[in-house]
């Protein structure tokens, strides 16, 4: 008897054996490498890479392979002009690839890479290389591309693009006062610190004097021994920098600045030439950032007067600078959400506004090209997981040229004839079409990529919309474990971010997520994420809620989904674990900290621990400054709630974070220590704000096998 319930139960498991090597063969599984390093390159959709639109012709370049460069014509098949290779063996250069070439003209390109600058006949198959300073940052080219300017260290120089020729622009012997890079810590729309005219013929550009910033040191481990580097790292309700706008002219070698009109600390963003070269528009924010003022000035930099004024009582935030929709008038179109949501006003040159010429009660995200009385943008629609393509001409007529929903990627020609639009959404890998830009018909199909993990056993996101208790609704996205069993019961790992100018859940290929979730979600845990209120494209009403309190809104619509999975029947709610990142990092300790009932472990990476350790341009727009704001700071902090611990918590951080800085973990630690509650703490040395790199698997193993320990 009981050898045959020996060979009875031999054969079931054999069985068993036979029907998991079955199913492992007909779809693989994901490792965890796989799913970190690969979502970008062995499991991201075929695509067009280095798509460009060749100046003042209908024709058409974009990459094959990163090497291989091909050029083509609407309605015509593209072919190869050149590759790397052939560039390198004409020039004597080593390039790698060709990602970053510009068009000068229909047969020439220009190419950055590192401080190399190539110039290329694709005709004639010959060119030049301009080899900058090695020290070289921040390189930029003009609109002609035949100039090029670039910092080293904190000066300002710039160089022909036809021959080296350098010239330089500032001569600051001081370290503290530095010229041509980002400043106010890349807020308020600040991607660079060069603003070249549109004929090259002058050169705007930023000079920030930082000698009243305190100087924060972060320790370098590398060298023996280890040394201090300091940043400058303004934290909120201190001394910040002071920015002026300097304007170079390249004829007769002489500079003219701007300073803020109505404060030193003021912040001066948004920097747009016009057309005609003659004048600059900027917006000066109020340090307050309730208050902002364009303003207009002429070339040399004298003072014209103030276009108009917006004010708000949370916070008033221009990301975009003006937009001209004409080259013949400076006539300009301003971005402003002063009626709750981003729209477009069409304003005279001399400050009178003309009309409103969109009046949608959706997120306006990009404005992608402007010439010909139209300006083509990017909104979410209707549905703000979206990023659909509209225009709108100067008489306010609107039409959407992309009916499919989904995510677009486009770029418009400088007719607006023709519009390059690559798109994915929840069921689209990858699509590449040419539409017709006054309907957005497709003209020809480009690309039609097939799901790279066709072959890969990983669940499929479930999308759905929460209201919290106020009746605002939420999006949600779960996954389930492959074979999910309702009768069973699951435990769950929130990721979350939940902060401003983040939005976790689209309408995207693989639904905004990372991979490493459908990894997580098949060692049999449910994977939830929900955009709160506070996070972006849903308008003013639900992103600016949290002024003054950051994490208290954010915390209660985490909790309705906390509550949500909670009711349901599958999931084990004695095992629900949270996951984040910086503002993540800062939303995972709340909920550990407010709700310990709830949620028994966290993972936070690099998280804000105390407002008033962050940076003054980001702190003080949505927490005024300590001294005006002290009850909001002291009921967000971290610290003040430490003894409310209960569960496992790991902080992670990189020891030379320059955006959360390491004193936020390390203080929080301090009062953990004080009051004898033990925690867990990994620092990833010489790493900043994130791990990337090769680095970043390990990262991931160390995050989701804590959680697959505590959270037994």
């Amino acid at each position: 008897m009981k050898k045959l319930i020996a060979i009875v139960f031999f054969l079931n498991l054999f069985g068993i054996i036979v029907f998991s090597q079955a199913h492992q063969t007909s779809k693989n599984i994901l490792t965890l490498e796989q799913a970190v390093s690969g979502q970008y390159q062995q499991f991201y959709p075929e695509h067009i890479t280095g798509f460009e639109w060749i100046k003042h012709t209908p024709r058409y370049a974009y990459l094959q392979d990163y090497r291989t460069l091909m050029v083509g014509e609407v309605g015509k098949n593209p072919e190869k002009v050149t590759d790397v290779r052939e560039v390198n063996n004409v020039l004597g250069t080593e390039l790698r690839h060709l990602v970053g070439l510009q068009w000068r003209n229909e047969m020439t390109f220009v190419l950055n890479q590192g401080n190399i600058v190539v110039v290329f006949h694709v005709g004639e198959k010959e060119g030049r290389v301009v080899e900058l300073p090695r020290e070289a940052k921040n390189i930029t080219f003009d609109p002609t591309l035949t100039k090029v300017a670039y910092t080293i260290e904190n000066n300002l120089f710039y160089s022909l693009t036809d021959g080296y020729e350098p010239h330089q622009v500032t001569n600051f012997e001081d370290k503290n006062i530095v010229s041509g890079q980002s400043v106010s810590r890349s807020e308020m729309g600040i991607k660079n610190g060069i603003f070249w005219s549109p004929s090259g013929e002058k050169l705007a550009f930023y000079k920030k004097d930082e000698s009243k910033v305190h100087d924060y040191p972060l320790l370098d481990i590398n060298p023996t021994p280890g040394e201090l580097k300091s940043i400058k790292y303004p934290m909120a309700g201190q001394e910040s920098e002071r920015v002026e706008l300097g304007i170079y002219n390249l004829p007769n070698e002489s500079t003219e600045y701007i300073q803020p009109k109505n404060g030193g600390d003021y912040y001066l963003t948004n920097v747009a030439w016009t057309p005609d070269d003659q004048f600059i528009l900027l917006a000066e924010v109020a340090r307050s950032q309730k208050h902002i003022w364009l303003q207009k000035y002429k070339n040399n930099g004298d003072f014209v007067k103030t276009l108009f004024e917006e004010t708000a009582s949370t916070w008033v935030e221009p990301e975009k600078p003006a937009y001209f929709p004409s080259k013949n008038n400076n006539d300009f179109v301003w971005v402003s959400e002063r009626d709750g949501f981003d729209n477009l006003y069409y304003y005279s040159i001399e400050g009178k506004l003309i009309s409103q010429l969109t009046k949608n009660k959706f997120v306006l995200k990009e404005v992608v090209a402007h010439h010909h009385g139209e300006i083509f943008f990017t909104a979410t629609g209707e549905n703000p997981l979206n990023t659909l393509l509209y225009k709108v001409n100067i008489k306010g007529k609107q039409v959407l040229l992309t009916k499919e929903e989904g995510t677009h990627n486009v770029q418009v020609n400088c007719t607006g004839e023709y519009v390059f639009d690559q798109y994915s959404s929840s069921k689209i890998p990858n699509r590449a079409v040419l539409r017709n830009g006054k309907n957005g018909k497709v003209i020809e199909e480009m690309l039609n990529a097939d799901n790279p993990l066709e072959n890969y056993q990983i669940p499929k996101a479930e999308i759905k919309i929460l209201k919290n208790k106020e009746g605002t609704e939420l999006y949600s996205r779960m996954y389930k474990p492959t074979g999910f069993d309702a009768s069973q019961k699951y435990p769950v790992l929130i990721y979350v971010y939940g902060g401003p100018h983040a939005q976790l859940i689209t309408n995207s290929w693989l639904d905004g997520s990372s991979l490493w979730m459908h990894w997580m979600a098949e060692q049999g845990y449910i994977v939830f994420t929900l955009d709160n209120r506070g996070s972006a494209n849903r308008g003013v009403d639900f992103e600016h809620v949290i002024h003054r309190n950051l994490g208290v809104a954010e915390f209660e619509d985490q909790m309705t989904g906390v509550n949500y999975l909670k009711s349901l029947p599958y999931v084990d709610a004695d095992r629900i674990a949270v996951h984040g990142w910086s503002y993540g990092g800062f939303m995972t300790i709340t909920m550990m900290l407010d709700s310990p009932d709830d949620i028994k472990v966290g993972v936070a990476g690099g998280p804000v621990t105390d407002w008033k350790y962050y940076e003054v341009m980001y702190g003080e727009r949505y927490m005024d400054t300590p001294e005006e704001n002290t009850e909001g700071y002291e009921k967000t902090s971290l610290l003040n709630k430490a003894e409310n611990l209960e569960g496992n918590l790991l902080m992670i951080h990189g020891s030379v974070d320059p955006i959360v800085v390491p004193q936020h973990a390390l203080s929080l630690i301090k009062v953990f220590v004080e009051n004898g509650i033990q925690t867990d703490f990994f620092m990833y040395p010489m790493h900043e704000h994130n791990v990337r790199g090769k680095d970043r698997v390990h990262l991931m193993r160390k995050v989701l096998e804590y959680v697959l320990e505590k959270n037994k």
